[in-house]
């Protein structure tokens, strides 16, 4: 297997009304995780002991660490792990060579990964994040409400 290979590993829903969609996957039964209280309305987070992690992001978080989100958009990003930082730039130029649409270009992200975003033909956008590096990590405002 090719190490440079995309992995499947995670689903980010970006939605309208946090609270209502927090209270709809909680009754499926997932153990949604928030950050401090500036963040609830922004960001939840359910780490998966088995099955993709899912996050549910605001639109204006969305916008933070993907610059090209429709600021009127909700839908999912679907999330691909990448075994380095060189990986995800090397990935998004050959998709983007490819003649694939790029919505974030490759950035080293305030969680300390480097990450980008591209559309898929359908016009879905697809994560693209190298392993977080905590070293590099960076503390992030929550975006106005």
């Amino acid at each position: 297997m090719d190490a440079a290979r995309p992995i499947l590993d995670q689903i980010n829903l970006v939605v309208n009304d946090m609270e209502a969609m927090a209270a709809f996957y909680e009754r499926l039964g997932l153990k949604l995780q928030g950050g401090p209280p500036e963040w609830s309305s922004h960001h939840r987070s359910c780490k998966a002991t088995a099955g993709l992690p899912l996050d549910l992001d605001s639109r204006e978080f969305a916008s933070v660490w993907n610059a090209g989100w429709p600021p009127d958009r909700t839908g999912a990003v679907i999330g691909f792990r990448l075994p380095s930082r060189q990986a995800v730039d090397a990935m998004f130029a050959e998709l983007i060579a490819d003649g694939y649409e790029g919505q974030q270009s490759p950035y080293d992200a305030f969680w300390g990964a480097r990450y980008a975003v591209v559309e898929d033909p359908d016009g879905n956008s697809v994560g693209l994040m190298s392993p977080s590096d905590p070293s590099l990590a960076t503390r992030a405002e929550a975006p106005p409400t």
